[in-house]
């Protein structure tokens, strides 16, 4: 069950809304089903009774308040059913309505100068208050705080009478899109809202950024218009953004704070990001050329780069709140910068699984800026290693580089779940959802030809990887890994290593002592792209040359179909 708020300050506007067919005929049977005194007039299904009478009765306080009156004296929460729940009476939804009005403020039980309210209904899954916040004393209500408040009463209705039961809230979601902004996207055949577009951009403008100067210069580049609040002193106070060619009704640009895009986005956030300190080195030598002597891009050494530090940054979930606050945080910036640098093959599910982490980046718990330098260092050099191809040694990179993301952000699922935070731990596991599917994306081609690879093993060659795998992981977990699939393509990297001078066992064993591999789904994949790191083999050879890196273009990568620049 899901409560919205927001404040307006035209009584009538909304009623008509509320009892007229909707944007799209959408609005059935539109009545009360409870108010203030329960004999309010129902235009819905009173003949005699009309929108101004009704209107009238909601606004008389305000009225009587005179120039005194609050310019947006207008509360209105809607109050929405999961789609699986069962389908509320009108007495039910009466008593939630009750129930809301209650809780927050605005007409508390047994005080005979609530504010006046009514609960219209026009379809079956959802009810929406409206109510005028001028109480019976002529004093404004207190309604301070009353989003969570109606969250807090409606996660105990879910609980008492058996509905979906939806983790609390926090403070940390992201600001929704209204419905006007959804349905003008929809008409300009749009698959994302402004809003959502100008929130990827700004995530990607912020991915390791090395300074304000940076982050507003990526926004300008990639086509946002941006406007710093400038105050007295000439220090800016804040910013917003506006899509080119995203008009209001006056021609003007429709522009967002950082705010309204997401909590993390306030400038203030964003400076506490941007303290964090980036290491400034090229991608190309953040890793020893291949044995064949070529075929390393800059995008593949980025992304092997960032496996590193993702591999470095599961210890940090252990240690101290604000260490694991840190890592947490700045993962989101390392997915931001692989959707900003992925062809658009790659891109719709890495798009997906950042936009779910975003919620899982922020919490109550203060990062310590000293522990997220090593991932903010790593999506700065993802973003200068520029796009990242599908085949060759890009691919091998971008399977290695998933395979310890997928992990990594499921282990910060299971960090939030531990200081109780629902919201974001449910985030994460959406976000690893998305990356496994990404990473089958990559890795589908590599490992085929590995697998084949393992296949033809001389028999000699690859008895002594099984006997590497056995000495490494003694027991059932050895056993397991033998009648995998994947160890095909396990016993192909690890006699590789052992041509190019490895001890197979060893290096199993070093693979294997890295976390989380029992979250994973294929723990003999993902060790084989381990042993491919930690020896630094050449990708595999799939017959197709390597894709050549390019730098990224001024474009904030979304998911929508429509041109910004091209918006009216």
């Amino acid at each position: 069950m899901v409560p919205n708020i927001v404040m307006g300050s035209k009584t009538y506007g909304l009623l008509a809304y509320l009892y007229g067919p909707g944007r799209r005929d959408e609005h059935t049977d539109p009545h009360l089903v409870a108010s203030f005194d329960g004999f309010a007039p129902d235009p819905g299904r009173d003949p005699a009774a009309s929108l101004k009478q009704l209107q009238s009765v909601l606004d008389m306080r305000v009225e009587q308040l005179g120039r005194r009156r609050p310019t947006k004296h207008v509360w209105h929460c809607s109050v929405r059913t999961a789609p699986e729940d069962r389908i509320l009476t009108d007495e039910e939804w009466a008593e939630v309505a009750r129930r809301v009005v209650a809780s927050t403020g605005i007409a508390e039980d047994g005080d005979p100068d609530g504010c006046r309210w009514v609960a219209v209904r026009h379809a079956e899954d959802h009810i929406h208050i409206v109510a005028t916040v001028v109480r019976g004393d002529l004093r404004l209500a207190r309604i301070r705080k009353d989003y969570p408040r109606a969250q807090s009463e409606c996660r105990t209705i879910e609980k008492e009478w058996g509905l979906r039961q939806l983790n609390p809230g926090d403070g940390t979601v992201a600001k929704e899109a209204t419905n006007r902004e959804k349905h003008k996207a929809q008409r300009l055949g749009g698959q994302d809202t402004s809003r959502q577009q100008l929130r990827d951009a700004v995530r990607q403008a912020v991915a390791g950024a090395r300074d304000e100067e940076e982050f507003f210069a990526r926004l300008e580049s990639f086509g946002v218009l941006v406007n710093r609040k400038i105050g007295p002193s000439g220090d800016v106070l804040g910013y917003s953004v506006a899509l080119v060619g995203e008009h209001d009704g006056s021609g003007q640009p429709v522009f967002f704070g950082g705010y309204k895009l997401a909590p993390d986005l306030t400038l203030p956030r964003i400076r506490q990001r941007l303290a964090v300190p980036v290491e400034e080195r090229p991608a190309h030598e953040d890793r020893p050329t291949a044995p064949d002597g070529g075929g390393r891009t800059s995008a593949a050494s980025a992304r092997y780069r960032a496996a590193n530090a993702a591999t470095e940054a599961f210890g940090l979930l252990d240690g101290h709140a604000e260490d694991a606050a840190a890592v947490t945080e700045a993962t989101g910036e390392v997915l931001d910068a692989l959707v900003a640098t992925a062809l658009p093959g790659q891109k719709r599910e890495l798009l997906a699984a950042a936009r779910a982490y975003a919620r899982a980046s922020r919490s109550h718990v203060r990062a310590a800026n000293s522990e997220g330098w090593v991932m903010r260092s790593a999506a700065r050099a993802v973003l200068s290693g520029g796009y990242s191809g599908n085949r060759g040694p890009d691919a091998s990179a971008a399977a290695t580089l998933l395979s310890v993301l997928v992990l990594l952000v499921i282990a910060a699922g299971r960090w939030h779940a531990e200081q109780g935070h629902r919201q974001q731990a449910a985030a994460a596991r959406a976000a690893a959802e998305h990356l496994r599917e990404a990473y089958r994306q990559v890795a589908d081609r590599p490992m085929t030809v590995l697998r084949e690879r393992g296949r033809a093993l001389p028999r000699p060659v690859r008895e002594r990887q099984e006997r590497a795998v056995r000495g490494a992981l003694p027991g059932e977990g050895g056993r397991r890994m033998l009648a995998e699939p994947a160890f095909d393509a396990l016993a192909a990297a690890l006699a590789e290593a052992e041509a190019a001078g490895h001890d197979p066992q060893a290096l199993l064993q070093r693979a294997h002592s890295w976390r989380e591999l029992d979250s994973a789904s294929s723990t003999t994949a993902v060790l084989t792209w381990r042993v491919r790191h930690l020896a630094q083999l050449p990708h595999p050879a799939t017959g197709d040359r390597p894709v050549r890196s390019t730098t990224p273009s001024a474009a904030p990568a979304t998911d929508s179909a429509a041109d910004p620049r091209r918006r009216r």
